[in-house]
């Protein structure tokens, strides 16, 4: 029994305690007011004082969008139009063309068909330019012109593009398309299966578990599985996938927040398809998301041995929440971490440097984890391979040609070139990278770097100040200097952009299900991953088996 002081000291500590909830709920909640109150009344003043007609929507719409984005790049407004527009389907079945497109001025650019959907049907190829749709001229429509591609099944849709400069054109009949979450499984080898999962959408764990039974019957005895690219999607699904190869009952991702109600542990609820059969995961630095969920719980439950390089780095949970008049905001609610503790997150939104942008951890101040058998992990943000492929790293200049499209635009000429060279995987000789180096030079493509960017914007301020004359040879030296050590990068990483020049050139004569079959014979990550399987001794070695 306690003793009349203890019982006080702890009835006092009890009061204590939810006198403190209370008064930092009342001071959270009249600091909230206050601030919208102030919000409300300037809003107010200024719309109906200001000298101009004003456009309330606008600019609340502005106002929220530039708070939000203070926080973290996924933590997003929708009004009206965009839940309407944007809504995100995760089913991976849609009514649309089939293709992968992108926006560049007054033209729709197609980046990638797929094999047998509506674009593919009706001719249409990668950097064909559409310049029309129906009667709507992308000159005059400033608004998201891929709305114009949607409609009912069997819509027809009559459009112009450019193909190579030459004006044509060709009628689109609207489809389902199902965007598979496994695009391609097959063998490497006689015993070495390999399934890609390129999204974490409602299908995924139910594709990858055909796949997984389809290569165990066909005499596969051990995994690849390739998360590449990956961007993440839905957790159950990560869940669910490492569900096929750990027991019921396993813990695979926590979640932590401020808020006790988004503090979650997740386990898998199914019996297992296979927890013996050896297994290789191989991920990179678009790897993010569900992706690092699944590799990092297959890892710290020392139940596949990862390789690549390091994963991206997103380790924040986000939760669609539906407001007044139909809006929407999604608001990142918690952090994922795998089954060791570790978090995925690799920058730090609430810390950021004197340019604004959020601080990444640093590798001495990185912590230590153990895997189930002891094993040390890190954390630090992504997940960090147990085999190491330093050649597969995207080097900045490799990134810039992808962002600027100077890869793309170059297979566009390369394709049209060689219009015959159907399923032959060419080799790209030094004459054809200076051919790439030359065409780059006569298209006066950009390399749009952060160092050349910084010096342009130098020179845009120094316009509105009148003194880019004073300072106009400076510069030009400066950018001559900047493009020669651009120039200096594509040689020194010529292996690199070859690579990815390949992969573009193989999807255009192929599709991506060629680029995936070159893959099984022909990749570095694949390579090292089946070495890591056949050598027993390795592969048991890393997982302490």
């Amino acid at each position: 029994m306690l003793s009349r002081f203890k019982k006080r000291y702890v009835i006092t500590a009890v009061l204590s305690v939810f006198l403190f909830i209370g008064v930092s709920f009342k001071d959270d909640f009249f600091e909230i007011s206050k601030q919208i109150e102030i919000f409300t009344t300037l809003f107010k003043t200024v719309n109906q004082n200001y000298v101009d007609e004003t456009n309330p929507s606008e600019m609340m719409d502005k106002a929220i969008k530039s708070m939000l984005t203070d926080l973290d790049p996924y933590t997003n407004y929708f009004n009206e139009q965009d839940v309407i527009k944007f809504k995100i389907n995760n089913t991976g079945e849609y009514t649309g063309i089939g293709a992968m497109i992108t926006r560049k001025e007054d033209k729709l650019i197609i980046k990638e068909p797929y094999k047998g959907f509506p674009a593919d049907k009706a001719g249409l190829k990668a950097g064909d330019e559409i310049i029309q749709i129906g009667d709507v001229l992308l000159s005059d429509f400033k608004d998201d012109a891929s709305q114009l591609l949607k409609g009912a099944k069997n819509t027809k849709i009559d459009i112009k593009y450019l193909r190579q400069g030459k004006p044509m054109n060709t009628q689109l009949i609207l489809d389902e398309v199902d965007v598979k979450a496994v695009p391609f499984f097959g063998k490497i080898d006689n015993k070495t299966g390999y399934i890609v999962l390129t999204q974490f959408n409602k299908k995924a764990s139910s594709e990858t578990r055909e796949a997984l039974e389809k290569l165990k019957a066909d005499g596969a005895t051990q995994i690849v599985l390739d998360l590449r690219g990956n961007p993440g999607g839905l957790l159950n699904e990560a869940v669910n996938i490492c569900n096929l190869f750990v027991p019921k009952g396993e813990i695979i991702v926590t979640t932590k927040s401020k808020n006790e109600k988004y503090n979650n542990t997740y386990k898998t609820t199914r019996e297992p398809i296979d927890t013996e059969i050896p297994l290789v995961v191989i991920v990179d630095g678009k790897s993010a998301s569900a992706s690092e969920i699944v590799s990092g719980a297959l890892q710290d439950l020392d139940r596949a041995v990862i390789v690549g390089s390091r994963s991206f780095g997103k380790g924040l949970v986000q939760r669609p929440i539906d407001m007044t008049y139909g809006t929407q905001v999604k608001v990142t609610i918690s952090r994922y971490y795998t089954p060791s503790g570790r978090c995925i997150q690799a920058l730090n939104y609430n810390k950021k440097d004197k340019n604004g942008k959020a601080t990444r951890t640093e590798e001495k101040n990185y912590n230590a984890f153990k895997t189930k058998k002891g094993r040390p992990v890190f954390d630090g943000g992504g997940i960090l391979p147990d085999v190491e492929i330093e050649e597969t790293k995207t080097s900045t200049i490799a990134e810039a040609l992808q962002k600027n499209d100077g890869i793309f635009r170059y297979v566009t000429y390369y394709y049209y070139k060689n219009p015959n060279l159907g399923d032959k995987i060419p080799t790209l000789t030094d004459a054809d990278f200076a051919d790439f180096k030359a065409f780059l030079k006569r298209e006066k493509i950009e390399f749009n770097t952060e160092t050349e960017l910084a010096l342009k914007n130098t020179l845009e301020k120094a316009k509105k100040e009148n003194v880019d004359s004073a300072i106009s040879g400076e510069y030009q030296q400066l950018m001559a200097a900047v493009q020669k050590s651009e120039e200096i990068l594509i040689d020194k990483n010529q292996k690199e952009i070859k690579n990815l020049i390949l992969d573009e050139i193989i999807k255009r004569y192929q599709y991506k299900e060629g680029l995936y079959q070159y893959y099984t014979k022909n990749n570095l990550e694949i390579k090292r991953a089946v070495e890591v399987l056949n050598n027993t001794t390795e592969y048991q070695k890393i997982l302490k088996i």
